[in-house]
C-alpha cells in the first residue's frame, strides 16, 4: 500500500477538521486494475486520491463514500465486471474481474486513524501494518474497527501476542494478509506501509534533473549529493528529500549508506567517481549503477584494485535499459526504467550487472 498520494489530500481535511472515507480493496479476483491492499481516501466534495479502478469506478465509490463520511458507519462495496455483470454498468471496462472495498470514516472523533498512525510510520520510514476488522459476530468489534500494533489499546478479544506477531510479519513483508481470531469470530485484513526506495543520487548535473523528476513522480525519495555549489542547489532540484554538498571522500561520513535501496553515479568526473564507487564497496547497497561507456567503468574497476571485486555483482554500468535515445529525458527513463525493474520485476530485469550492452550513457 503506497500512502505517498494519499497524504496532500488527507492533511487538507485534516487542517480543516473535515472527515475522510478510506477505501481499502481487501479482495480480488480475476484481473482487476490494483490488487488487495490498494488505497483510495475521498473528500465529501467527492476530490479524491489514489485509484482502485484506473478512475473507472471511482465516482460511483464516491457517493458511498459520502454517507460513510455523513453517518460513521463503514460499508463494503462489491464491484463484479465478469461477464454479463460487466454490461450492467456499461463502461465496457473489459477488466473481467471483481472487487470487495472497505469504506472506512477517518476523522477528527477517531484521530483520523489510520491514516494519523501511517502516515507517522512514512515520515519516519518505519515498517508498519495496522489490522481492519472486516467480518465479525462479535458486537464489541464491529466491520471497521481499526487494530493499531503500538497503542497498547488493543480490545480484549484481539490482544494476542499471535496478532501482534502478524501484525510484525506482514510489516517486515510488507504484504497484505488476512487473520481469523482465535475463536474465529473475527476476521481482519492486514494492511501493510509500502515504504517508497530511498534513492542516492551522486552528482547533480542538469542531467539529473529529469531523473530526480520521474524518481519523484513515483513517490521515490531522493537524496541528491555534489561537491559543487553551482551543482547542489537546491532550486534546481526542489522536489528531491534531500540535498547535500559533499566533497565524494565524506559521503560515507555524511550520510548513513546503509539506509539506501540504490545508488546512481552521474558525477561526469572520474575522480569523483572512483571516491564514490570505493565509499559504496562496504555497503550493502544492492543495485549500484554507473553512468558511463564500459571502458570508463573498466578503467574505475582496475583503479579501485581488490575494493573493485565487492562491487562487481552490484554494479550496473553503463547504467539504464537499452531503450534508445541519447537526451537527457531518454537517459533519465532508461536509467529509472532499469531501478524500476531492479526492486519491483527480479524476473523482468533486462540488464544484467556489468552489461555490455548499449545502455543510458554509454558513450
Amino acid at each position: 500500500m503506497a500512502l505517498g498520494p494519499l497524504l496532500p489530500l488527507f492533511e487538507r481535511e485534516r487542517n480543516a477538521g473535515r472527515a475522510l472515507a478510506l477505501g481499502v480493496l481487501v479482495h480480488t479476483s480475476g484481473s482487476t486494475y490494483q490488487k488487495a491492499g490498494a488505497l483510495i481516501l475521498i473528500a465529501a466534495n467527492g476530490d479524491y486520491a489514489g485509484l482502485i479502478a484506473g478512475g473507472c469506478l471511482e465516482g460511483d465509490l464516491s457517493e458511498h463514500a459520502r454517507r460513510v463520511i455523513a453517518d460513521g458507519e463503514a460499508r463494503t462495496v462489491h464491484y463484479d465486471l465478469r461477464g454479463p455483470q460487466e454490461l450492467l454498468w456499461g463502461l465496457g471496462l473489459g477488466c473481467e474481474g471483481a472487487l470487495r472495498i472497505l469504506l472506512l470514516r477517518a476523522g477528527p472523533e477517531n484521530a483520523w486513524q489510520p491514516l494519523s498512525y501511517l502516515a507517522a510510520a512514512l515520515r519516519a520510514h518505519r515498517p508498519a501494518a495496522v489490522g481492519i476488522v472486516c467480518g465479525s459476530t462479535c458486537n464489541e468489534l464491529p466491520v471497521g474497527t481499526i487494530v493499531l500494533p503500538d497503542t497498547g489499546h488493543l480490545s480484549v478479544p484481539l490482544a494476542s501476542a499471535r496478532l501482534r506477531a502478524a501484525l510484525a510479519q506482514a510489516a517486515k513483508e510488507a504484504r497484505s494478509a488476512w487473520y481469523a481470531s482465535e475463536t474465529r469470530d473475527v476476521e481482519l485484513f492486514l494492511l501493510p506501509l509500502s515504504l517508497p526506495p530511498r534513492i542516492l543520487l551522486l552528482g547533480a548535473g542538469p542531467d539529473v534533473v529529469p531523473v530526480v523528476d520521474l524518481a519523484v513522480r513515483l513517490n521515490w525519495k531522493v537524496t541528491l549529493v555534489d561537491h559543487r555549489s553551482a551543482y547542489a542547489n537546491r532550486a534546481h532540484f526542489p522536489r528531491a528529500e534531500t540535498l547535500l554538498e559533499v566533497h565524494p571522500q565524506e559521503l560515507a561520513a555524511a550520510l548513513d549508506l546503509s539506509a539506501f535501496d540504490a545508488a546512481v553515479i552521474m558525477s561526469h568526473h572520474l575522480p569523483s567517481d572512483l571516491a564514490y564507487l570505493r565509499a559504496l564497496a562496504p555497503t550493502p547497497i544492492s543495485y549500484v549503477g554507473l553512468l558511463g561507456p564500459a571502458a570508463r567503468r573498466d578503467k574505475l574497476l582496475g583503479d579501485l584494485g581488490p575494493e573493485g571485486a565487492r562491487l562487481r555483482d552490484r554494479l550496473h554500468a553503463p547504467i539504464g535499459l537499452p531503450l534508445g535515445g541519447r537526451t537527457p529525458e531518454a537517459i533519465a527513463l532508461a536509467i529509472v526504467a532499469q531501478l524500476h525493474a531492479f526492486m519491483y520485476a527480479p524476473d523482468l530485469r533486462a540488464a544484467v550487472p556489468m552489461s555490455s550492452a548499449r545502455a543510458a550513457g554509454a558513450e
